[in-house]
């Protein structure tokens, strides 16, 4: 297709010729046709309508006392923020009591572990161990399957340049490739093999499309870019999870080129439903049908629901558009009933999929939801996720770790000590009181006698409380620090202007170090941040995140060096404001960047480099990277390119690196990126041991989309670049020949 017919697209043409009715396989097609065939356009309509259970709501709520009565008369397909045995089991009966019994889904925003909270999606992806991804969303889909749950609002998939959106907590940073692999982990995690299985629950691919690139990082704002970028930087993920089997798709709040997310025929019809070839579920986000009508696009609700069901949203959460006004526009002809249809089909097959209409209750078992629920081997998933998350980005003079450590901690920051900071955004199943705290972590590892603590500040206001902690400093032999932001500072609608962490924070780090003991930072939030005067002022500094349940041990299991840390930064971190948005795969220009500055692309008053890389991760030892090899130059464009290089652990203890593999197409029909993340693998090196990595490059590597949209590789030079991390790499060239 070419470019000019998708921007006609784009402009709003007429959706009908591209309605495709969802295809399903058997046994299923003949059981959804069966129940459908029984359904008056109410029902149908009712299979579309999602309301909330207001225990736990997520965006602004409707007061509505009949929602069981509306249960009974099948005009609910589903519910969102119900969870437990008993209280799924009370609505499902509820259902039973309807003409065609027809089952309730139970929906739930199950971001980063239910009633076990692991590492917030972004610290877990500093990770970058895509097994252990797929771990913890698997034993987040059993502990939320345990509790009544069939559907989470997760993983979201969004790509994020720009750290000012508080959403970038949520998701896996800045690059594409690597985003796209952790959103097939996720998904894969989440749905096992079978949806039948009662320990998975329906993943669903969010926001779609491109909500991470919202203008000034400003969360619900315009998105406005080019085709070329949409479908390179933005659309990849999610085009993986319809190949993963995602059973579901959540619209994004912003528009798109002039078109809301929910209303745009292009995203959904031409694309999710048609050119990939999607059979399961579109949702609505929290109420952004009826937001059409702000957004400008449509003047009232009932027109907010003929653009989105023409558009391709199956289930409307929470604006009550489809319920209230979609039966009238199919009676008057305004809306296809074949529409309705396709969307009713869709609902019912994952129904049956889950196996509800076999047993409407298999997912309400009090006993099965006991022996889950925070279970010893999830809280032992927790504690690994963290301490894996955790990224070492500065240790001078080997101030970390406190291996054989026996004198005395000065733990310093009211954050070290806040079960609720613990717990993260986004965690809203986890109980406050079951965080372990890092004060707890240390006291447990070495002695409530052994670590002295103080706030350090104020939790609320950040006022400085200096005496204490310098009195608590002066006793100690090394002061450990918690300085960051607030777990509500990072999330849906916590977009910032300024993501510098607290002045006082970084205040306190100075004075800390005034009293000549060694001082050890943990810079505790949900995305990149910039602390420059603490980082100065700081011997070691531990990026720790929002890592959950078990934070305070997994920080402790780092800091004692019982985890040699391996964490890489999986989004850039500026060194001032001005220079965000900022991201490593940028491209180069007709002038560009120079430290001469002059006529060239940087700023007159900053440095254009990042205080730290994306993919930055220090480690307890050291290790050395060689340049990449090829046993060729010369490469044919069907042939699949081998790279390899050796990595050797040249200090004293033993620790995993992370090789990474970036590449660069030197010239292409349409400009490319200075470097891309093609691959990477993680290594365990003891001591003076060495051993070689392999990298294949295929064509999904080694391509990219062209102006007219069409995924092709062409023949040229390329640079391949092995390292530690993203700026600090070695390089080498080979050809690709017709």
């Amino acid at each position: 297709m070419t470019l000019c017919a998708l921007l006609l697209l784009l402009c709003g043409c007429s959706s009908g010729d591209r309605f495709r009715e969802v295809a399903i396989e058997e046994p299923y097609a003949h059981k959804v046709d069966s129940v459908l065939s029984l359904m008056t356009l109410e029902e149908k309509i009712g299979q579309l309508n999602q309301y909330t259970g207001n225990y736990q709501a997520t965006g602004p709520v409707i007061d509505d006392t009949t929602k069981i009565e509306q249960i009974k008369k099948g005009r609910v397909g589903s519910m969102l923020n119900i969870k437990g045995a008993h209280q799924t089991r009370e609505l499902q009966e509820y259902a039973m009591q309807s003409r065609l019994r027809i089952p309730l889904l139970f929906g739930l925003d199950v971001i980063h572990g239910m009633r076990t909270i692991y590492p917030i999606p972004l610290g877990e992806a500093a990770s970058f161990d895509l097994d252990l991804i797929r771990r913890t969303a698997a034993g987040a889909a059993r502990e939320a399957a345990a509790q009544g749950v069939h559907w989470t609002f997760a993983p979201m998939m969004d790509i994020s340049r720009d750290a000012r959106w508080g959403r970038v907590m949520e998701g896996a940073g800045e690059d594409t490739w690597y985003g796209t692999h952790v959103a097939q982990a996720r998904v894969e995690g989440f749905q096992g093999k079978s949806l039948a299985d009662v320990s998975t629950v329906m993943a669903c691919a969010k926001h779609f499309a491109a909500y991470g690139a919202c203008i000034a990082g400003k969360d619900y704002n315009t998105v406005d870019m080019s085709l070329l970028t949409l479908h390179e930087i933005y659309l990849p993920p999610f085009r993986a999870a319809v190949a993963s089997g995602a059973a579901s798709f959540m619209n994004s709040f912003n528009d798109l080129n002039g078109i809301p997310a929910t209303g745009n025929t292009y995203l959904q019809r031409q694309l999710l439903k048609g050119d990939w070839a999607f059979n399961g579920v579109t949702v609505s986000d929290w109420g952004s049908i009826g937001e059409m009508v702000a957004h400008g696009y449509v003047p009232d609700l009932q027109e907010a629901a003929r653009a989105a069901i023409l558009a391709g949203c199956d289930m409307d959460m929470e604006s009550r558009a489809y319920v209230s006004g979609l039966q009238e526009l199919v009676e008057k002809g305004e809306v296809p009933e074949a529409y309705v249809d396709d969307a009713v089909r869709r609902i019912l097959l994952k129904k049956f999929q889950l196996g509800l209409f076999d047993d409407p209750f298999r997912y309400c078992d009090p006993e099965r939801e006991a022996q889950t629920v925070l279970c010893d081997s999830l809280r032992m998933l927790a504690r690994e996720a963290g301490k894996k998350s955790v990224v070492l980005l500065k240790n001078d003079n080997a101030a970390l770790p406190l291996k054989d450590f026996k004198g005395k901690i000065a733990l310093i920051g009211a954050l070290a000590d806040s079960k609720v900071d613990m717990r993260g955004s986004w965690a809203n199943e986890g109980i406050v009181e079951e965080m372990v705290t890092v004060r707890e972590g240390l006291e447990a590892r070495y002695g409530k006698s052994n670590v002295i603590y103080a706030d350090g500040y104020d939790l609320e206001t950040n006022r400085l409380q200096l005496p204490q902690a310098l009195n608590a400093a002066r006793r100690a032999d090394i002061i450990v620090v918690a300085v960051g932001e607030r777990y509500f500072h990072s999330g849906e609608a916590k977009s910032k202007a300024d993501i510098s962490i607290p002045k006082e924070h970084q205040e306190l780090v100075s004075a800390l170090k005034g009293t000549g003991k060694k001082v050890v930072t943990l810079l505790m939030g949900g995305r990149p941040m910039i602390f420059d005067e603490a980082a100065a002022h700081s011997d070691a500094v531990l990026l720790t995140w929002w890592l959950g349940t078990e934070a305070g041990n997994a920080i402790t299991d780092v800091l004692s060096g019982d985890y040699n840390p391996s964490g890489k930064l999986p989004m850039t971190f500026p060194a001032h404001i001005g220079q965000i948005p900022i991201y490593y795969n940028y491209k180069s220009t007709g002038r560009p960047e120079s430290k001469q500055r002059g006529y060239t692309c940087c700023y007159q008053d900053i440095d254009f480099e990042p205080a730290y890389p994306f993919g930055y991760g220090l480690s307890y030892t050291t290790f050395e990277i060689d340049a990449p090899t090829l046993e060729k130059r010369e490469w044919g464009l069907d042939e699949e390119v081998v790279v390899k290089t050796t990595v050797r652990n040249t200090g004293s203890c033993a620790g995993k690196e992370t090789v990474q593999l970036y590449l660069r197409d030197l010239v292409g029909s349409v400009t490319r990126p200075v470097k891309e993340l093609r691959g990477f693998r993680q290594v365990f090196l003891q001591p003076g041991e060495e051993t070689e990595v392999s990298f294949t490059l295929g064509k999904d590597e080694l391509g990219f989309y062209n102006a007219d949209l069409e995924y092709v590789v062409e023949p040229g030079t390329f640079c391949v670049m092995c390292g530690p991390d993203s700026k600090n790499v070695k390089s080498a060239e080979f050809e690709l020949v017709p």
